[in-house]
């Protein structure tokens, strides 16, 4: 899914924290790293979340903006513009189709870090992956985990893919708004557990961006961020989604499937939530927490 070459991005909407991060390690050695991107892969990180009742401080860091990510030309030739023009189009789409809802969109951060850095939920490494965090309504990418994704866990590297994690983690913002995001908690594991309803839900609201994102337009311009979908597009998005399906990482990393402990979903579960988010355009068909069969 490519960006129109002329569109602007507005750099101001990610902060760019890479080499100034000061997060204290979660977990250690690659084994604890590995076990940690398993918890955390595309949704919110467990282990950051004693941040949320007034766990870890935060330090104060220094921060600025990618000021190279300046149009879509930019966005299709690198991965943290690319980032960038994702946020820009999130942030463009979504203020107006709550709206048809009567629902006010607060934008969230987006930050950018490599290493480790600090956030409301605690100090976050490189280990735990992309995640949002609802105490301070930011989400946290490291382009580095993209690379991980193709190479640990076999998903496609196509734009798609990599703008999927990101409408990914803006997924859980909007259910922050709606007032969804702490059924995760409350039934934390389990094949048809809130957590698996709540990721899944996240899926299908990255779908439904998907579905609108080549007609929303940059408000600087009038032109649309992002050019029509192609099918390889979809196909590059299905293969991330199932990448990270809980019956995948578990049958890598332990030779079996146990859906007892699943966060996620399956791979098969992540791609229909995701198919259904951009078949239907609507967000009323992502209530996974009132579907019989996930």
């Amino acid at each position: 899914m490519s960006f129109n070459d002329n569109v602007q991005l507005d750099p101001s909407q990610v902060q760019d924290r890479r080499g100034m991060g000061r997060g204290v390690k979660v977990g250690g050695g690659i084994g604890g790293g590995i076990i940690l991107l398993i918890a955390a892969l595309l949704g919110v990180n467990p282990a950051l979340l004693e941040g949320l009742t007034g766990g870890a401080g935060q330090e104060t860091q220094s921060q600025g903006t990618a000021p190279a990510c300046a149009t879509g030309a930019d966005a299709d030739a690198r991965l943290d513009c690319r980032i960038t023009g994702t946020v820009n189009s999130l942030n463009a789409f979504w203020p107006a189709y709550l709206q048809n809802y009567k629902v006010q969109y607060p934008q969230p951060k987006a930050v950018i870090f490599s290493g480790g850095t600090n956030t409301g939920c605690g100090a976050a490494t490189t280990a735990v992956g992309p995640f949002y965090c609802p105490t301070d309504t930011t989400a946290y990418f490291d382009p580095g985990f993209f690379q991980e994704l193709v190479d640990r866990f076999g998903s496609s590297g196509g734009p798609l893919a990599q703008e999927y994690v990101v409408a990914h983690e803006f997924g859980h913002h909007i259910q922050n708004i709606l007032g969804d995001l702490d059924r995760a908690q409350q039934d934390p594991q389990g094949p048809e557990s809130g957590s698996v309803r709540t990721e899944l839900q996240a899926d299908c609201y990255a779908g439904l961006w998907a579905k609108h994102a080549s007609t929303t337009a940059d408000p600087a311009t009038g032109q649309p961020f992002l050019e029509p979908l192609k099918q390889q597009d979809i196909n590059d998005a299905l293969s991330a989604a199932a990448s990270v399906g809980d019956d995948r990482i578990q049958k890598a990393a332990t030779g079996r499937v146990s859906p007892e402990g699943w966060t996620h979903g399956s791979s098969e579960e992540r791609q229909r939530w995701f198919s259904r988010g951009y078949q239907t355009g609507d967000i009323t068909q992502c209530d996974t927490f009132s579907a019989t069969s996930l």
